[in-house]
């Protein structure tokens, strides 16, 4: 009984101790399982596809056990790790250094999204952002999250490379310890960052580490805009490079069709080696634009130790297996002017880089007119200053993208094999910078230019208030010059042949119509039924008449004119919303609601003055 009271007491200890560790690091098993299953789906993609290929083939030299370690080394070499092969005829291992580009990007894609989808403890995959608002757990802690990934992955990836050491194609220990952490922390450090919404604090701590001068290029006021224009410039520019390489490529393969066609069906026999062979082509096709676009830069590549191939001349290249690719490969000898047209890749690359910088240069111009934050456009100096920064960029770009498309294919002529990384960045830094800084100038003056313009036009054009303010000063002074300055105007009456009559709202039309004579028309009388807004004691000396002015022109007429605002009816006990004849100096100023004698007086007026004999209404 005792035992049994013991082991129900350390059951809570236990069950808290396990809650304790899980509380303080929240998300470390799922990060871990995510690194290792995105491991595994890479690792089974590769086995999948060699041991398709190895079923399909009619004469296999290995087994099942043969396929697998090659279905591990190529996984390892598509991270950019190094292989090496012990099957040559010399019996010296021979190198394997050109990764393929196209399977560089299946590892990549299966990390970043683990690293993203492990930032949510709930395993949703969404921004941290999102993450954070919506219920359930809060998102993993980015440290958390990167290193469970990187741990899981890394597991998988050693027993892998364990394994794969093995067999014919062995991994280069260096190699694979160097170009494996690298490639899956970066992934990794790119979910992490994108899943917490891209936050500017991560960029600032890698870019404090920076010299000086670059410090306060990218930390100083607007930095934020600078570098984001600069990176997009220097990304535009090198696939701009890469898709002019694509297209050399694709051209060069045209012209050369023939000695294509006849390597693709000579290189083996059998539908199963040639789609082995199509599907080679395909993963090396990026490869092969990226030896394009250095062919376009100037420094070409090379097909062995001195055998370079360049715009200017090609050197004869040693004996090489027929493969379709290589087929592309320019002539040997001096080159043509079909050969020189390649450099148009580089300038048009330079041409987007400048025109992506001179848009972000005056983009402050339009933020502004919007309501943004900035004010207006970059000066020279600064828009000089990122076209150079994001040709530094691009520059970067060709440098890991030339590094990676090369590489060693043996020993002896075959030990460099594809373009030279620091001479192809050094050709695309000069070409980019020396064509994007003057298009970002040229497109930032013009742009400027044509917003000077536009306001000019602006300020000197016609406006809508002038037209109106001069036709309403112009009708108010012939309607002055008609009117006396009592404000009425003469009506056929008894005594003196005229009565005044205060003018109406109506202006100058209705004053000339009272003073034409007996003819004229009065002003009809309004209904008995016509409600009442007020009383009527103001006799015509005390009556001015106003013409009328716009109320958005008002405060453009004249000095005595008060604006008045629009009031509703039923708050103004001062409206009149129109005016009644005067009566005659001997009838009796009553109020309207005194009874029906003033109004029959008043009417009897209205009469005398109009020569009217009909008899005024009688309110039932």
């Amino acid at each position: 009984m005792a035992g049994v009271i013991q082991m129900t007491a350390r059951r809570p200890l236990l069950s808290s101790l396990l809650t304790r560790m899980r509380d303080r690091s929240p998300g470390v098993a799922a990060s871990l399982l995510g690194g290792a299953v995105a491991a595994g789906l890479g690792l089974g993609s590769f086995a999948v596809l060699v041991m398709v290929l190895w079923i399909s083939s009619p004469y296999p030299d290995s087994g099942p056990s043969g396929a697998l370690h090659v279905a591990a080394a190529l996984w390892l070499l598509a991270h950019g790790a190094e292989l090496v092969r012990t099957d040559t005829l010399s019996g010296v291992p021979a190198p394997v250094g050109v990764t393929p580009l196209l399977l560089l990007a299946l590892p990549v894609w299966l990390v970043h999204r683990a690293a993203r989808d492990a930032v949510d403890a709930a395993g949703a995959g969404g921004a941290g952002a999102d993450a954070a608002e919506a219920e359930g757990p809060p998102p993993v802690p980015a440290r958390t999250a990167w290193t469970g990934v990187v741990l899981g992955y890394l597991t998988v990836g050693s027993a892998a490379a364990g394994y794969a050491s093995g067999g014919d194609l062995r991994p280069a220990w260096a190699w694979t310890c160097v170009c494996l952490p690298l490639v899956v922390m970066a992934a990794a450090g790119a979910g992490v960052w994108t899943a917490y919404g891209r936050p500017r604090a991560a960029v600032d701590n890698v870019l404090i580490l920076l010299p000086g001068c670059l410090r306060r290029l990218l930390l100083g006021p607007d930095a934020r805009d600078r570098l984001g224009t600069a990176a997009r410039a220097a990304g535009a520019g090198a696939a701009v490079l890469v898709g002019g390489g694509a297209a050399l490529l694709a051209v060069s393969l045209v012209w050369h069709g023939a000695a294509t066609r006849q390597s693709f069906l000579h290189l083996t026999e059998g539908w199963s080696g040639r789609f082995a062979v199509l599907l080679l082509c395909l993963a090396l096709v990026p490869n092969a634009a990226v030896w394009a676009a250095a062919y376009a830069l100037g420094p070409g590549f090379t097909l062995g130790a001195g055998h370079t191939v360049t715009p200017l001349a090609s050197a004869p290249a040693p004996l090489l297996p027929p493969f379709p690719l290589l087929s592309a490969v320019p002539d040997p000898g001096l080159a043509t002017p079909l050969n020189w047209a390649a450099g148009l890749v580089p300038v048009v690359a330079g041409v987007t880089v400048g025109w992506f910088t001179g848009r972000g240069a005056v983009a402050g111009v339009r933020e502004a007119a919007s309501g943004g934050v900035r004010a207006g456009a970059w000066s020279r100096g600064r828009t000089a200053g990122v076209a150079a920064l994001a040709a530094v960029l691009c520059a970067g770009l060709v440098c890991v993208l030339a590094a990676l498309a090369g590489g060693p294919l043996g020993v002896g002529a075959l030990s460099r094999f594809g373009p030279v990384w620091w001479q192809t960045g050094g050709a695309a830094l000069a070409w980019i910078a020396a064509t994007a800084v003057p298009t970002a100038l040229g497109l930032r003056a013009w742009r400027c230019r044509e917003r000077r313009a536009r306001n000019e036009r602006d300020e000197n054009g016609a406006t809508i208030g002038k037209p109106r303010v001069e036709r309403v000063e112009t009708a108010a002074a012939e309607t002055a010059a008609r009117v006396p300055r009592d404000g009425t105007a003469g009506v056929p009456g008894e005594g003196e042949g005229t009565a005044s009559v205060p003018m109406p709202d109506g202006g100058a039309a209705a004053g000339a119509t009272a003073a034409a004579g007996p003819s004229a028309t009065a002003p009809s009388p309004p209904s008995p039924s016509s409600p009442t807004y007020g009383t009527d004691t103001a006799g015509p000396a005390d009556r001015t008449f106003e013409p009328y002015v716009s109320y958005a022109d008002d405060t453009a007429g004249s000095a005595d004119t008060v604006f008045e605002p629009y009031v509703s009816y039923a708050t103004d006990n001062t409206f009149e919303p129109y005016d009644f004849l005067p009566a005659p100096a001997d009838a009796p100023q009553a109020p309207w609601d005194e009874g029906d004698a003033a109004r029959k007086a008043r009417w009897a007026a209205l009469r005398e003055a109009s020569g009217d004999p009909a008899e005024p209404p009688t309110t039932p």
